[in-house]
């Protein structure tokens, strides 16, 4: 176990299924700290608290699916982590999709119907769920995983370069409602977004042993830089893009 920034630390992580979000488990719990999982997929969120307790020597890992398109549903979730463990130091948001086309004018709206849901909507209900609790903390942290594709849109991506550009805005407000709460003496939390162009792992190298990902983010690297949000100052990280790809 850690004794960082992260030691007893208690960091909700939601979409904590899939392939980043096993690794910011696994890091976040071998950081010392206690790590409560969430996701749509109860069988794929087993598998990767499992796989944390046991990577990380037995540490505190739990999970539970959550709705996180339904507000209260999500509220509950947030208060039932705090009271359970006493306190709620983080949350890192996980919650992922994609949707293209091959052109502009082939957009389908029902592909930003769908991001707006995973990727806007999840925001807005974890930051709002999880506000009060996070300022509580002396270590408070929002993470939000974005998309280089946010700042620069390609015409293919319309709806996803827009869902990821909202999802930023509304991470921003949040650091703003930090900064503001922290008065003169400056913020006590912070609300982040770590920048990838896209994310590779394991298995998606084995499928393709000739592709070179050329400037994706490994998810053990992201969850990394994940932890990494908490060895700063609040007021250094607050409200900041921190760029894990090359700028577009």
């Amino acid at each position: 176990m850690g004794n960082g920034a992260l030691n007893g630390a208690v960091i909700a992580v939601a979409g904590a299924g899939g392939p980043a979000g096993r690794a910011a488990l696994l890091r976040l719990a071998e950081a010392g700290a206690t790590v409560v999982g969430a996701d749509n997929d109860p069988e794929r969120l087993a598998e990767a608290v499992d796989a944390a307790r046991y990577g990380a020597g037995g540490a505190t890992v739990t999970g539970e699916p959550v709705d996180l398109l339904d507000l209260d549903s999500t509220r509950e979730w947030a208060s039932r982590v705090e009271k359970e463990f006493g306190r709620i130091d983080g949350v890192v948001h996980l919650v992922g999709g994609w949707r293209g086309s091959e052109t502009f004018i082939k957009t389908s709206l029902d592909d930003w119907d769908l991001l707006e849901l995973l990727l806007v909507k999840t925001v807005q209900h974890t930051s709002l769920a999880f506000f009060e609790g996070l300022q509580r903390s002396e270590r408070g942290r929002y993470v939000l995983i974005s998309a280089s594709g946010a700042s620069k849109p390609t015409a293919g991506n319309a709806a996803y370069a827009a869902a990821k550009a909202a999802a930023e805005a509304w991470t921003l407000a949040l650091a703003d409602a930090f900064r503001k709460a922290g008065g003169a003496g400056g913020p006590t939390s912070a609300a982040a977004i770590l920048v990838v162009k896209a994310l590779v792992h394991e298995a998606m190298r084995a499928d393709r042993p000739n592709a070179k990902f050329a400037g994706f983010t490994d998810v053990k690297d992201l969850a990394e830089a994940i932890a990494g949000v908490w060895d700063k100052p609040a007021h250094e990280v607050n409200g900041q893009r921190l760029w894990l790809t090359e700028k577009p």
